[in-house]
């Protein structure tokens, strides 16, 4: 614990449930001196329950959500008054530059000498007539920071390409999920449960999870192989996914949204966790229960969790037929999967977990405190 509570300061667009553990970790190293600003989601966001802190406070961020799609904006009123209030001594804002109040909190914080830290992803720059004027825009917009926290090697790669040191650049995987404290759940080695496997998804219902090709793919399998699938989540595509898997896969349980403890028999019956499109924070969740996961390439913070030897990273342009030959490989040798499963039980224990992020945080603002002082 440090000996002299820092006032931090941390800027979230919304606050959802499954990081209420980071954000209190993170407040217990500081003696409770974290405060997050943060408001409402869209109305068509189906983010599940929103975070409520026990060690760090909260502030209501009033959103205000303007436009659609790629022109989306948000601003957040109030973010002047907290920062007056709060008085932080670092401040680690979202590192998006759709975010309006974003600039006038650098500034505030600059003007007091204090260091201001971005969290993101990383700054994708499609190769198109546009590229070189958002190449431009991203260099603008990015080192207005002082340091940046990113989740992946990729991430990193594409701050240091808008001319941003490698030295004030730190990588925290993503994670939501705690090092396991339970031993890792028995799973027959020869066999599955009533001798046919069981594929888990979990997140959102939304077109860019591509159900439909786990619905084909796994229609397309030859019988003995073709397994229960369990959806796990609700949005606005629910209805459709379900007339989709009546026509196209019988064999398919919608769980509805489940979240903690009632999530977890789902996760230790479980054979195989398949995200086939995109997102998917319960990855990490799945691997702490043992499971080999199959899953959409993304943004890159996949690459952490997911390797040769506990699953399958789907090429973006796999289709149904690509899908099925993976999941027959997968589920042809109920062995390989249980050894599998153990070397994402041993990642999530040793490697990625919500304690490690905490850490790399605390070595960011740690730095940034110095730098500064």
């Amino acid at each position: 614990m440090n000996p002299t509570p820092i006032r931090i300061g941390i800027q979230q667009r919304v606050l959802p449930a499954y990081r209420a553990d980071f954000f209190d970790l993170l407040a217990e190293a500081y003696q409770g001196a974290v405060s997050v600003f943060s408001g409402e989601a869209r109305a068509d966001e189906a983010l599940g329950e929103l975070a409520v802190l026990k060690t760090a406070s909260q502030t209501q961020a009033e959103n205000q959500h303007l436009f659609q799609g790629a022109a989306y904006l948000c601003n957040q009123r109030g973010m002047h008054q907290w920062l007056q209030a709060w008085n932080p001594d670092v401040l680690i804002l979202e590192a998006n530059p759709r975010y309006l109040s974003t600039s006038p909190a650098i500034a505030w914080m600059h003007r007091r000498r204090r260091p201001v830290i971005g969290w993101g992803l990383g700054a994708p720059v499609n190769n198109n007539m546009r590229a070189a004027l958002m190449k431009r825009f991203w260099k603008i917009f990015i080192k207005q920071f002082d340091y940046l926290i990113t989740y992946s090697e990729q991430g990193k790669k594409e701050y240091q390409a808008l001319g941003i040191d490698e030295n004030r650049i730190f990588v925290a995987p993503n994670s939501v999920a705690r090092k396991p404290l339970y031993p890792l759940p028995f799973r027959d080695e020869t066999t599955y449960r009533d001798e046919k496997p069981t594929l888990l998804f979990v997140g959102r219902l939304q077109a860019r999870k591509r159900l439909e090709y786990l619905f084909q793919a796994c229609a397309d399998l030859p019988e003995a192989l073709q397994p229960h699938i369990w959806i796990v989540g609700d949005g606005q595509e629910r209805e459709y996914f379900e007339v989709l898997a009546s026509a196209l896969y019988a064999d398919v349980t919608f769980h509805g949204a489940l979240f903690g403890m009632d999530l977890d028999p789902l996760f230790k019956q479980a054979d195989l966790f398949v995200l086939p499109g995109t997102g998917g924070l319960a990855v990490q969740q799945a691997m702490s229960f043992g499971l080999p996961v199959m899953v959409g390439q993304a943004d890159g913070t996949q690459s952490v969790l997911v390797r040769e030897n506990n699953g399958w990273i789907i090429p973006p342009d796999a289709d149904e037929k690509v899908f099925a030959a993976m999941l027959k490989e997968a589920l042809s040798n109920p062995q390989r999967l249980r050894e599998m499963g153990r070397e994402s039980f041993r990642i999530v224990q040793e490697e990625v977990n919500v304690e490690r992020m905490v850490a790399v945080f605390e070595q960011a603002i740690s730095t940034a405190c110095v730098k500064k002082s």
